[in-house]
Parts: C-alpha cells; sequence; structure tokens
C-alpha cells in the first residue's frame, strides 16, 4: 500500500472517535511538554548560576588568610596574619600562569551621608582589582595608583550602598562618613548582583584604597585575601598550584602541616555547579517521561481496542489480498500518527508552560531546541514502541475468523 494512503486511512479511523484519541493523545501532550518545561527550568537554572559565577571576574583564583590553631581551637578563615603584601607581589612576578593580582583588606563601618545611614562593608584594595574583576563603573571613575600611594580618602560605591544613601541623588562627588572620616565618592560600581558560591549581596560594599583601609580604619599590616587573575581559564589550575606552592615555600611550611592560607578556584566552583545542574536537569526530564510512558500505555490500549473492534474489517483486507505487513504496518502507522499528533501539541503545550513559569514565578527558563527535538522523536518512538505489539496481533488475526466476528 503506498504511504499517502496508509496516512489517509489512519486518519480516518482516528476521526471516527476524535474525543477518544484526543484523550489517548492528552497522556503524550502531558509528557512531551513537562519534558520541555522540566528541561528548561534545569538549564535555565544552570545558566543563572553560571552567570552568577562569571559576574565574579574571568580566570579569578581567590587567595585568602588561613585558619589558625590556638591552645588546641581551630579558629576561622581568615584569623592568620602571614599573607602580606610581598606575597602580592611574589605571585605576580613569579608564577607564569599569573596575569594580574589585586590585594584586599576588610572591615564593616557604618557610613553617614546627611540624614541616611547604611551598615556595609569596606574593602581595601587597588585599582587593578576592578580590571580582574571584569567590574566597570556606572558613574565616576576608579581611584587611581597615585590614590593609593597616598593613602586618599576616596571611595567607589556599590549600586545596594548608593541606592540606601542617596537614592535617586547624584553620588559622585559627595562626601560620606566611614567611621567619622570623610570620604568622597568617586564612582558607582555596575550591578553584580548575588554571589553564586556565598550568596551575599556583591553591591552592598564599598570600596576604598587599600593604604587607606590599612593606616586609617583598620590598622592591620597584612592582606585579609588576595585576589589573582590567570591568563586563561585553562591556565587557572596551574596558577593555583604554583600560588600554593610558592606561599608554603614563603611561609616556611613544612611538609605535612596545614597551610596557612585557602586558595579557591572559580572555575572549580564553576564546574560543580554546572554539574549539579546537569544532575537536576536530568532528574527533572526522566520525572517528566514517565508521563510519556503513561501516554505510551495508552495508546497501546486503545490501540488494542481499535484492533478488536475492526476485527471484521481486518479480515476484508485480508480477503481482498491485503499480507500481514500490510495490515501491521497500518496499525503501527496509526499509532505513530497519534503519537506525533500529541507530540506536535506537547511541544506547544510546554514551550506556553515554560513560558508561564517565567512569567509567572520569575524564574530562568531557557527553551532547548535539543530538547524540543529530542522530546519529539521520543514521541515518535513511543508510538512505535507501544504501537508495535496491537499491529502484530491485528496482523496475525485469521481472515476467516475475523470475517466471522460480530
Amino acid at each position: 500500500m503506498e504511504l499517502l494512503s496508509i496516512l489517509r486511512i489512519a486518519w480516518r479511523a482516528l476521526s471516527r472517535n476524535k474525543l477518544r484519541s484526543g484523550l489517548t493523545m492528552l497522556g503524550v501532550i502531558i509528557g512531551v511538554g513537562a519534558v520541555i518545561a522540566m528541561v528548561g527550568v534545569g538549564q535555565g537554572a544552570s545558566q543563572a548560576v553560571q552567570q552568577q559565577i562569571s559576574a565574579m571576574g574571568s580566570n579569578v583564583v581567590f587567595v585568602a588568610s588561613g585558619t589558625v590553631n590556638r591552645g588546641g581551637l581551630r579558629l576561622g578563615w581568615g584569623q592568620t596574619k602571614t599573607l602580606i603584601y610581598d606575597d602580592m607581589r611574589a605571585i605576580v612576578r613569579e608564577c607564569p600562569a599569573v596575569k594580574a593580582a589585586a590585594p584586599g583588606g576588610q572591615t564593616t563601618a557604618q557610613l553617614v551621608f546627611g540624614n541616611d545611614n547604611w551598615f556595609t562593608n569596606v574593602q581595601g584594595t587597588e585599582p587593578q582589582y576592578f580590571d580582574i574583576r571584569d567590574w566597570g563603573l556606572a558613574e565616576g571613575v576608579p581611584f587611581t595608583q597615585a590614590d593609593v600611594d597616598s593613602a586618599a580618602n576616596l571611595a567607589v560605591i556599590g549600586k545596594t550602598v548608593r541606592q540606601n544613601l542617596f537614592g535617586a541623588a547624584d553620588a559622585v562627588g559627595q562626601t560620606i562618613r566611614v567611621k567619622d572620616l570623610p570620604f568622597r565618592v568617586v564612582g558607582v560600581l555596575r550591578p553584580k548582583g548575588q554571589s553564586a558560591h556565598m550568596g551575599q549581596d556583591q553591591d552592598d560594599v564599598i570600596f576604598v584604597p587599600i593604604t587607606t583601609l590599612q593606616k586609617k580604619l583598620t590598622g592591620d599590616t597584612w592582606l585579609r585575601f588576595i585576589v589573582v587573575s590567570a591568563v586563561s581559564r585553562q591556565a587557572s589550575y596551574a596558577a593555583q598550584q604554583e600560588i600554593a606552592a610558592l606561599l608554603r615555600d614563603r611561609h616556611r611550611i613544612r611538609p605535612g602541616q596545614d597551610d596557612d592560607f585557602l586558595v579557591r578556584n572559580l572555575a572549580d566552583i564553576a564546574q560543580l555547579a554546572d554539574q549539579s545542574s546537569r544532575v537536576m536537569t536530568l532528574l527533572l526530564a526522566s520525572i517528566a517521561s514517565v508521563s510519556l510512558i503513561v501516554g505510551g500505555i495508552g495508546i497501546m490500549n486503545i490501540m488494542l481496542v481499535s484492533v478488536t473492534e475492526r476485527t471484521r474489517e481486518i479480515g476484508i483486507r485480508m480477503a481482498v489480498g491485503a499480507t500481514e505487513e500490510d495490515v501491521q504496518r497500518q496499525f503501527l502507522i496509526e499509532a505513530i500518527v497519534l503519537s506525533l499528533m500529541g507530540g506536535a501539541a506537547g511541544i506547544l503545550f510546554g514551550v506556553g508552560s515554560s513560558l508561564l513559569i517565567t512569567r509567572l514565578l520569575g524564574w530562568a527558563v531557557l527553551i532547548s531546541p535539543l530538547a524540543i527535538a529530542v522530546a519529539a522523536l521520543f514521541s515518535a518512538a513511543v508510538g512505535v514502541f507501544f504501537g508495535y505489539y496491537p499491529a502484530r496481533k491485528a496482523a496475525r488475526l485469521d481472515p476467516i475468523e475475523a470475517l466471522r466476528f460480530e
């Protein structure tokens, strides 16, 4: 039989019971739609996390002061005072995989401007910090190396600080008080959003020259952290090893002793987040695929009913010359048509559900063409798999018994 004739007969057979065919397709529609929507949610979450990590900077390695053991009591990270400015210089000078580095110190302080005040994190650093973090300014300019050398009272503030101190007013050029010291705001940073690995607001911060922080605010002579940029993302792993080896040597740490510093590679965090997102996406897709299997069982059930109802028709076809292959092909194509129609409607349902999730819940949903293609192919496979047994059963009917069937 010609394919066009088979499709025409299949369409007529399915059209005889529109409601039954529609209800049968419903399982496939829900299954395909659920797969597309769930994969979209998983991939959207993965993309959002990767964007948050990339917002922390490119090829970044964080070096922080470590823990210390005092009388058997192990204090938390950031308690040692062995990380110094010369360590940063040595990292840039002696580690081939390192492109640039910036020192860092921090404290907390109450900021005051007019009648408004805000408690936030104050960090001291140098101008290259903003280049390493890919953190441009929305307003104004950053402080310069000359400002660092002179320990100038200048500040670059984050978006959250700007909103809470200045509201809609201009921030650049204004003078704020930090621990009763006047600081002139020279720039406002572009928003970064929430930190992926710490969960804190990256925009709730004020940056001042590292020398100003150490001499006028904290009195520290050591660094709390060093931000390092590797020459490439792949080289960040080499940079991490080089930095660890160099600092162990400079701090005279013997083999077997714990490090008095912490080296963290953002590429590791990004890779871990990506793996977690893939597992979650696969889990969501697997759960949604159960609906497709249920829909396939519904197709098998309705095709078995159809074989029973059309037993006499099958007998007549065989009597006028139709072969077992013709009958089997006919019922198999009917099952595939039923499944593909459900798949097409399911794609529309899945895309619509994804857009609805984004609008109502505000979740990042990424509609993947690959997920749509896989869902469509899977729906066709469901039709073939679950339609084969009813088609085979129809093909093996005895023509004489089929003609006698009432």
